[in-house]
């Protein structure tokens, strides 16, 4: 366990010396890192005064070291990160089951970025997949100005191929947790994820208190491929995907090798890749803990034993503080929690991730937050918390009913709306297959990306009936029943915009196919945060409902939100980011199944496209041989 542990900076790497395999929080390195809570945003690395003590005062090298603190200083104030990744298939064994895993840089999830508000982010991207194509998204960066950046392949770019490099360069606008994943097909359940972590420029503060900062990414994982799931997806008759095997916590979690059925010689419950994450905490100390869910299907509670948390941000912006003792968090989103260490001090605790909103078979996943100088493989002496029932929904409706802004950082929302668009989410059947639509249609990409056809005007390369704002015969339409009529039709049309107009999108959830069935369906908007103005049980009334919007006033803003079974969701928007963005639910198989739509805004004032996002479809008409 005395592993070397590599210190993630904005400016770089290096590699620090610690005795666990989680740093304990105050070590002595040769550069010591600043405080990371919002009164310590310095960039400056001092050197150590035992380093000092144990060297003979030697002016030359004084003057050099002086010199390289001044280097790193302007490096800092250049405010851009360059990343090289190299995005490549790898065994790995993160539940302890051995499976090809896609790792970036050997690892899985790939490493973390940092930055402050305002600076450029340049990520070169060689994929080395050599047999498949790739996308990354930067999931909550709204790529103002830079909407080729946004990485949704058949949308912004076409997709990397293989052996080529790809470079994103964006800017990160605005302080807070986001994260970034892969965009094409179902990668991102294969591993291809990670953080990304923005903080406020220098001299600002957050509006709350922490000493520690600390990124963390809940996950379902399953142990058949993409390519297997997908083919079932598509398949007549329709296989479905199935529950997780395990669930993981940074990509830690613990799959049950006497499973029946399980593979021999493929799980090895020694390995020390499935060892439980740790948190190492300094009693007394408040945390920072940056959740993200890049779940392919779960919704999650996640919960420290004997621990509450105050929520005090959620997708880049600041709540009005609360405290929970379980946090739901759905596919796409992200949630900032304070966490004292605050209890017995001579014992570990659990650490505890269920999937809910399903009833399922997938174990809990578990972690230990780690007292210090507990040793941190020591497990906690209780056992671990069962977590909610699957179905309390109404639990999960009051955490979403609980998120305003915070006071000192609302964003006034406008009052009234000048478009209104109902997105009723059925299951369908289309040439004997199940699929996913809204408004009776099922989206499809194109194989020629929106933003170029629309740039370009290739119009011809997709449908141009747009999508209905409502479906024909929404009034009479029971959600609360199977569809009468299973069929749909698929199209891969969008939606235009009026540039800086404001627009309501109503999210109302219906009946599966399945008798008695309605999902959680988290929904995630590129390009833009938008307000959640109301939520409602049953069928939108689309004249009564919107005179009760539970919040006008200090509503959170958010990218992505859940629609709750049987249920509605309001958010509010404006149409001010030129480019193309799609709009889709974040569960990989139900995106993949046609639940998602795309729109278009102000596509006239996006500037000249780069050549490096095309080569596919029609566009490969503009690369110069």
């Amino acid at each position: 366990i005395y592993n070397t542990y590599t210190h993630n900076n904005p400016i770089g790497k290096w590699k620090l010396q610690s005795n666990f395999q989680q740093p304990p929080p105050h070590p002595v390195y040769i550069y010591k890192h600043a405080h990371a809570h919002s009164s310590h945003r310095s960039h400056h690395h001092l050197i150590s005064n035992q380093f000092i003590s144990n060297m003979k005062i030697n002016l030359p090298l004084i003057h050099a070291l002086f010199l390289l603190i001044l280097c790193l200083n302007s490096i800092a104030e250049a405010r851009i990160r360059h990343y090289r990744w190299e995005v490549k298939y790898e065994f790995k064994s993160p539940d302890c089951y051995r499976k090809l895993v896609i790792t970036i840089n050997g690892r899985s999830p790939g490493p973390t970025i940092l930055a402050q508000q305002g600076d450029t982010i340049v990520v070169d991207l060689k994929n080395s997949l050599l047999t498949e194509n790739v996308a990354i998204h930067w999931h909550g960066i709204r790529q103002i100005g830079t909407p080729w950046a946004d990485g949704t392949e058949g949308v912004t770019q076409c997709p990397i191929l293989p052996g080529d490099t790809f470079r994103y360069k964006f800017v990160v606008d605005r302080a807070g947790t986001y994260l970034y994943h892969a965009h094409y097909g179902m990668q991102r359940e294969a591993g291809l994820y990670g953080s990304i972590r923005v903080a406020l420029p220098d001299g600002e503060k957050e509006p709350f208190f922490y000493d520690y900062d600390r990124s963390i990414i809940l996950n379902d994982w399953y142990h058949r491929s993409t390519y297997e799931q997908a083919a079932g997806l598509s398949s007549v008759p329709f296989v479905w995907v199935g529950d997780p095997q395990s669930l993981l916590i940074q990509g830690k979690g613990r799959f049950n090798c006497t499973t029946p059925g399980t593979a021999a010689g493929l799980c090895n419950a020694t390995n020390p890749e499935c060892s439980p994450y740790v948190f190492t905490v300094v009693p007394g100390k408040t945390y920072r803990l940056r959740i993200g869910s890049l779940t392919a299907l779960a919704a999650l509670s996640f919960e420290i034993e004997g621990h509450n948390m105050t929520v005090v941000e959620t997708d880049g912006h600041y709540v009005e503080p609360f405290v929970v003792n379980n946090l739901y968090i759905y596919s796409g989103e992200t949630y900032s929690v304070l966490v004292t260490a605050n209890q017995d001090p001579t014992r570990n605790y659990w650490a505890v991730t269920k999937m809910v909103s399903r009833n399922n078979t997938t174990p809990n996943g578990f972690g230990i937050f780690n007292y210090y100088p507990n040793h941190p493989t020591r497990s906690p002496p209780t056992v671990p918390p069962s977590g909610p029932w699957w179905n309390d929904v109404e639990s999960r409706v009051s955490q979403s009913l609980a998120i305003r802004s915070h006071p000192n950082y609302i964003h006034p929302v406008p009052q009234t709306s000048d478009r209104v668009i109902i997105l009723l989410n059925t299951q369908n059947r289309i040439n004997g297959g199940v699929k996913w639509s809204i408004n009776n249609v099922s989206f499809t990409l194109p194989h020629t990306p929106h933003l170029v056809s629309l740039k370009h005007d290739l119009l011809h390369t997709f449908d141009q009936t747009p999508p209905p704002d409502t479906i024909n015969g929404y009034e009479a339409y029971d959600i609360n029943i199977a569809p009468p009529n299973a069929n749909a039709t698929s199209s891969n049309s969008l939606y235009r915009l009026k540039f800086n107009t404001t627009v309501d999108i109503i999210l109302q959830n219906a009946n599966t196919l399945n008798v008695n069935n309605s999902e959680t369906h988290p929904w995630h908007l590129h390009g833009h945060d938008f307000w959640v103005v109301g939520y409602g049980d049953g069928k939108f009334n689309a004249s009564e409902d919107p005179k009760r919007y539970y919040n006008l006033v200090n509503p959170i803003m958010k990218n992505t939100v859940p629609v709750h079974p049987y249920g509605w969701t309001a958010l509010r928007f404006v149409a001010d980011n030129p480019g193309v963005w799609a709009f889709h639910c974040h569960i990989e198989s139900h995106f993949y199944m046609g639940m998602g739509v795309v729109f278009e805004e102000g596509i006239e004032k996006v500037t000249r496209l780069p050549s490096s996002i095309m080569g596919c479809g029609d566009s490969k008409r503009f690369l110069k041989p």
